[in-house]
């Protein structure tokens, strides 16, 4: 076991600043374009024509010399000699233009910032002369920005990995800009907290010393944060987590994370997965399937971001987030298959499988999170392989149990860029997790469907009368090909800011 303390970023190294200087005056050490695809070849989109002019009205033709469409993302890079201060170019492109009247998705201009900060990587300063004329296109340039120029790189001694984008200057004049800025950066810090930890090796990263962090980041953000060690959880009946942690010979934890705001009206509790690693315990996963379970906290990290966010922007709500952290290990204090477990709502789990073993921790995490008597409860998890097999591995889903809050998720995360799919509970499959010693039984013996079944696994243990949705992002929070957009490869963030958006909606 390393000694060693995983060191996180407490914030993103790249900085954004706001200039309404003319494009083409900039001192920078490269200028960001946009450019759209047309059936007449490349188009500089706005904030682009004073270059044009600049080039003596060659951009066009230069673009199109170079083979550059303007296809959302592409990137073409070329020197300036000399007709602006900034030496360099980086044309983006965003696709086709908008409808007359119509803007630019939101998320076209965050992958585009994206894709750019990531092509400029090792560059000390740039210009993103993007459109933005709203706070709202402000912000997302920012975020894309921001979290484009994200690179993880602590444990690389060879100077392989060049360093992020340092400085970005947004060209823009639209009101409310530097609020906006400023948001972008409250949200890019969390999702960058949040990849820090997935990213981070579990020899570096173990229950307790995840409840560390969350102990440090909560102390100086205003959070309470209160934590369970494994002879607390063990006297307060949390069989969940307990089970699936006592084959480690590093113990579980159950960390409270909370907000509150003298103003609030409402309450939300966040409920995330948090297994540091998953060999799948004694029901052991093939080494293919295992390499990168580091990630498997990836719905715990998302729920300290999102209440790290939450605390900064100060919204009127009532937060409260269970990071339900466990190691599962095989070994001779393993939990076995046919065990019973005596879960903290009271009701018994037969374990049929031992790496069925994220929902025995959130049920724990669920059940105490009703004691806080909620509005809503949003339980977040790297959950099941059937999540990849039935959406991909960019697009969550969510399950809940009523028709409306599903509805509003997916609005939600859309809004934010983050594709998730409203998915089904079907009453069928209830059948299937009959146990014939105990309450429920973790795993439903059909192959199909395991996504669904999780989901009607979990709704079992959500009290009568309490709204509540499952996301299953066990895709979306790890990225195993190439980067895209605002998308590194590996821990990726994913549906942390869509918290923080559910969030300002209860908020008001």
């Amino acid at each position: 076991m390393s000694t060693e303390k995983a060191q996180l970023a407490s914030a993103h190294v790249t900085t954004v600043r706001v200039n309404a200087s003319d494009t083409v005056s900039i001192e920078t050490d490269a200028l960001v374009i946009g450019i759209h695809a047309t059936p007449q070849g490349p188009q500089a989109a706005a904030g682009a024509a004073g270059l044009d002019q600049a080039l003596g009205g060659r951009l066009a033709a230069t673009l199109t010399a170079m083979g550059f469409a303007g296809k959302p993302e592409e990137i073409a890079k070329f020197p300036t000699f000399g007709a602006i201060p900034a030496p360099l170019v980086v044309a983006v492109g965003l696709g086709a233009p908008p409808a007359d009247g119509e803007s630019l998705e939101l998320e076209t201009l965050r992958r585009a910032a994206g894709a750019a900060a990531r092509a400029l990587a090792g560059t000390a300063s740039a210009a993103v002369a993007l459109p933005a004329t709203t706070a709202e296109e402000v912000e997302a340039v920012a975020v894309g920005s921001l979290l484009g120029a994200y690179v993880f790189s602590r444990y690389q001694t060879n100077g392989q990995q060049k360093a992020p984008l340092a400085e970005v200057e947004l060209v823009t004049s639209a009101p409310e800009a530097e609020s906006a800025v400023r948001r972008a950066a409250t949200l890019a810090d969390s999702v960058t907290l949040v990849r820090d930890l997935v990213n981070t090796p579990p020899s570096d990263l173990w229950p307790a010393r995840f409840a560390e962090i969350a102990e440090e980041i909560g102390g100086k953000n205003g959070l309470t944060v209160e934590v369970l060690d494994e002879i607390a959880l063990k006297e307060n009946g949390y069989g969940g987590i307990v089970g699936v942690g006592q084959g480690s010979s590093r113990p579980p934890r159950l960390v409270r994370v909370a907000y509150s705001h003298p103003q609030a009206a409402k309450t939300l509790a966040f409920v995330g997965k948090g297994i540091t690693f998953d060999s799948g315990g004694l029901s052991l996963k093939p080494s293919a399937s295992m390499d990168w379970m580091k990630s498997d906290m990836g719905g715990a990290a998302a729920v300290l971001g999102a209440l790290l966010a939450v605390s900064r922007l100060g919204l009127h709500v009532n937060a409260v987030g269970y990071l339900c952290l466990a190691e599962n290990m095989p070994s001779g204090t393993a939990q076995r298959p046919s065990d019973v477990l005596h879960t903290y709502s009271g009701k018994t789990v037969e374990v049929l499988d031992t790496d069925a073993e994220g929902r025995l921790v959130l049920i724990d995490g669920i059940a105490r999170a009703a004691e806080d008597s909620p509005d809503l409860i949003v339980d977040v998890a790297t959950l099941t392989g059937a999540q990849i097999v039935a959406l991909g591995w960019r697009t969550a889903g969510v399950m809940t149990n009523d028709d409306d809050l599903r509805g509003a998720v997916v609005e939600l995360a859309g809004a934010q860029g983050e594709s998730v799919w409203g998915m089904p509970l079907p009453a069928e499959l209830r059948k299937g997790l009959d146990s014939q010693v105990a309450d429920i039984a973790n795993l439903h013996p059909e192959r199909w469907g395991g996504m669904l079944a999780a989901g009607v696994f979990l709704r079992e243990f959500v009290p009568d009368g309490v709204d509540w949705a499952h996301i299953d992002m066990a895709g979306p929070a790890f990225n195993k090909g190439e980067p895209y957009g605002y998308t590194p490869k590996g821990g990726t963030g994913a549906i942390t800011r869509t918290l923080v958006a559910i969030a300002e909606r209860y908020a008001g």
